[in-house]
């Protein structure tokens, strides 16, 4: 298939220019298209919708909005602008100049990591694939419709830098993104968040603000790479990354908003009048709060890691916002708090902080998330209305570092197998939880109309009011 490259791949990457890459990509895109139409948001192929497309990094290239249908979307391949003379920040390479190549000693880890943070952009567009079938307003559809697309076009970055950087096992890692699925028993995907279902709107919500936002604070250590290529394609991947917590934040605080308002009207905090009424009571969206926070608390990886330390150390990846962090950027002698399980309870140590790198990305990650909160929280209180939602331990429901195996309370109490048995379901979602959710998953498609469980947003998209027709269907 010959592709437009000025047209139909709009990059700043040069990319009509070099031949070997457009064989690469030529060889790759009509596979993308066949897992698109096999995995991506199901039976949307006629439909046109309202999306934002980004055709530069310039102020009035990257926002292009217009009807379009996706499976004629551009997915572009944009890497920010450079910075001239970029030098190294971290690590034992600080100070040299940036590699616009990959360095050889570093070519299988740096690839690792590109490879890692790819394959989760088509997984969040396998486990969403059916949530249009039950969307509750255009303006809803049309937002998830756009972050379907632009998990697509951050899926075309890491591929043209695997492509264009790593020769032919860069190509078959390529290729092995779209073989692997979300939740197959056989090829799942790499990460465990992203192998879990998103059924309904709520948990896609929660997705959106809680697992995005870990997207964020990988996106933005990947942005500190010594390697040129990936840190300025993180860069740019972060404006649309902004979007995609903007949908989970609002959206829950949407959630908030109508709960409050039924129980407002009802007189009542009773979770089974509010239900009743069709509504999510409070607790039930604290128990997937829960789920989702620290399900995405384990994509940070272990307390103490080595990898990190050696992603550091080689200057593959560094932390968030590493330049404005006021050290020596080599963490000689540095130490960092870590809490660990210890003797029956939660301590907290002093560790080497080049060992805790992945614990102080995890702690900027939990501040981030408790300003959602406290947002939420606010319109609970002008309610007049006495709960508070939380953020659970670090340690609850986590499966991955030193509290895998241990049970934890929300609070931060150790427990035994027998207390967690008896507790859990007051802490994490049941199946009654997701068949109640569920059944108030009825698609409302009429422009300016809203799902009785959810309160309008504060306003549309791109200056169009809220009846505006964001998806025209067929």
């Amino acid at each position: 298939m010959a592709i437009d490259y000025r047209e139909r791949i709009p990059n700043n990457v040069a990319l009509s220019e070099n031949r070997r890459l457009q064989r690469a990509l030529e060889s790759w895109q009509p596979n993308y298209m066949r897992w698109w139409h096999g995995l991506g948001p199901e039976g949307t192929q006629d439909y046109e919708v309202y999306l934002r497309t980004a055709i530069s990094v310039e102020t009035d290239g990257w926002a292009n909005f217009g009807y379009v249908k996706m499976p004629d979307y551009r997915w572009g391949i944009f890497l920010a602008k450079p910075q001239e003379q970029r030098a190294i920040a971290f690590g034992e390479h600080r100070g040299e100049p940036a590699w616009h190549e990959v360095p050889g000693e570093y070519r299988s880890t740096l690839r690792r990591l590109i490879v890692t943070q790819g394959d989760t952009e088509p997984a969040s567009v396998e486990q969403q694939r059916h949530l249009g079938d039950t969307c509750p307003s255009l303006y809803d559809l049309r937002n998830l419709f756009q972050i379907n697309v632009e998990e697509g076009r951050h899926l075309w970055a890491m591929v043209y830098l695997l492509h264009a950087y790593f020769g032919r096992d860069g190509r078959e890692e390529a290729d092995a993104m779209l073989e692997r699925h979300s939740g197959d028993a056989d090829r799942p995907r790499i990460l465990g968040a992203f192998n879990e279902r998103t059924p309904h709107w709520l948990s896609y919500f929660m997705f959106t603000y809680f697992t995005d936002r870990d997207g964020k604070y990988q996106l933005a250590s990947l942005a500190e790479s010594s390697f040129d290529p990936l840190a300025r394609t993180c860069q740019f991947m972060l404006t649309e990354e902004a979007h995609h917590m903007f949908v989970g934040e609002t959206g829950i605080m949407r959630m908030v908003q109508r709960t409050c308002e039924v129980m407002h009207a009802l007189h009542t905090d009773d979770p089974e009048r509010v239900r009743a009424a069709g509504a999510i009571d409070l607790p039930t969206l604290q128990r997937f709060i829960n789920f989702h926070y620290s399900v995405s608390l384990d994509l940070f990886g272990q307390e103490r890691s080595t990898n990190a330390a050696t992603y550091f150390t080689t200057g593959l990846k560094g932390r968030y916002h590493e330049t404005r962090i006021d050290d020596d950027h080599c963490l000689v002698d540095a130490t960092w708090p870590v809490y660990l399980p210890k003797d029956g309870t939660i301590v907290c140590e002093q560790q080497p902080a080049l060992l805790a790198i992945n614990e102080r990305l995890r702690d900027d990650y939990i501040a981030d998330c408790q300003r959602g909160l406290n947002r939420w929280n606010k319109v609970i209180e002008t309610h007049g209305i006495d709960f508070t939602l939380t953020l659970p331990h670090r340690g609850f429901n986590r499966r991955i570092g030193a509290f895998d195996g241990v049970h934890v309370s929300p609070t931060g109490e150790i427990l035994s197998d027998h207390a967690w048995a008896r507790q859990w379901r007051a802490w994490l979602p049941t199946d009654e939880d997701h068949a109640f959710v569920a059944s108030l998953m009825q698609p409302v498609t009429a422009p300016g109309k809203m799902a009785a469980w959810i309160a309008p947003p504060a306003r549309g998209i791109h200056g169009k009011p809220l009846d505006y027709a964001y998806v025209k269907f067929p």
